[in-house]
């Protein structure tokens, strides 16, 4: 089975005075990469149930989706023939008949290479990006993607060893291991919900820069500035500047950093300039490195 998902069509106005609140709510995500810059799978499993906010006791599961070739759907388990479900002319997917409460299961196929838009899962000097605000995570799997829908995620990724040594994603890192044939596979896990604009992933031939804080309550957290090999040289600055920001949370809000991780990764070809997912914050080298002998005040100032 192979159902490719229609081009995006032009974007419409939405006014707040339209807002509903979501059908259906989702509880758990767990997504499965198997990276390929021309042909990426993407296995998802999403915990569902209807939401009473709605007011809604029946009706279709509606789920944003994008340039996806669809190449498996269950439903509880069930795969689902295709008079089951519909790609709509947006690329979403619409399954009329669902219960209440029930595990959809996905596997599409994208093309990152060819993601010219640079929104969802790209690739750009060899290695792998996500940009997922404000609508890109639809690119990536059929997904509720809006941010009143807020979940948890687990992410296992699976690339060559070689070409991307470093796989990095929202959470806590959660076991990894080799997956033969040259490749292996990591698996991140976030304990806590967030929208799905939030969900980053890096992968790549990077290297860290690597400082431990400790939190006010005695925990240690690593924190790790991923860069280029040759731009370690350039992240003090950067590093300082994060220590001293975490410590400013909980000395003037009381907010503890809650992960035992927190990544950077700072590229040259990330596009789109600044991107703060919590845990794995993307930015472009120009807004975060810097080292005295080179830089300018307006290098400091970002």
């Amino acid at each position: 089975m192979q159902r490719d998902s229609a081009p995006a069509t032009a974007p419409r106005a939405i006014h707040r005075l339209d807002y509903r609140p979501p059908a259906f709510l989702v509880d758990m995500v767990d997504l499965a990469f198997d990276l390929n810059p021309a042909a990426t799978l993407v296995r998802s499993r999403l915990t569902l149930r209807r939401n009473p906010a709605a007011g809604v006791t029946n009706g279709p599961l509606h789920l944003d989706g994008g340039p996806l070739n669809l190449l498996e759907i269950s439903l509880n388990g069930e795969a689902l023939p295709a008079d089951r479900y519909r790609i709509e002319e947006d690329g979403s997917l619409t399954i009329p008949d669902v219960p209440d409460a029930c595990m959809l299961e996905t596997l599409v196929r994208i093309a990152p290479n060819q993601n010219t838009e640079l929104s969802g899962l790209y690739t750009s000097g060899g290695n792998f990006y996500t940009q997922c605000e404000a609508e890109g995570f639809r690119r990536i799997t059929f997904f509720p993607d809006r941010p009143d829908v807020m979940a948890r995620y687990t992410v296992t990724i699976t690339a060559d060893r070689e070409r991307y040594p470093v796989m990095l994603s929202n959470g806590n890192p959660d076991g990894s291991g080799d997956a033969g044939d040259g490749r292996h596979w990591i698996r991140w896990v976030d304990p806590h919900p967030k929208p799905s604009y939030l969900f980053a992933l890096v992968a790549g031939d990077l290297i860290n820069v690597h400082e431990t804080f400790i939190t006010r309550s005695g925990r240690k957290v690593a924190v790790n500035i991923w860069v280029r090999h040759g731009d370690e040289d350039r992240c003090a600055h950067a590093m300082d500047s994060l220590l001293r920001a975490m410590r400013w949370d909980e000395e003037v809000f009381g907010l503890e950093y809650d992960l035992d991780v927190f990544n950077v990764a700072a590229v040259s070809d990330f596009n789109m300039g600044a991107m703060e997912n919590k845990g794995l914050n993307i930015f472009n080298t120009k807004y975060v490195l810097a080292k005295p002998e080179t830089a300018t005040d307006s290098d400091y100032q970002g």
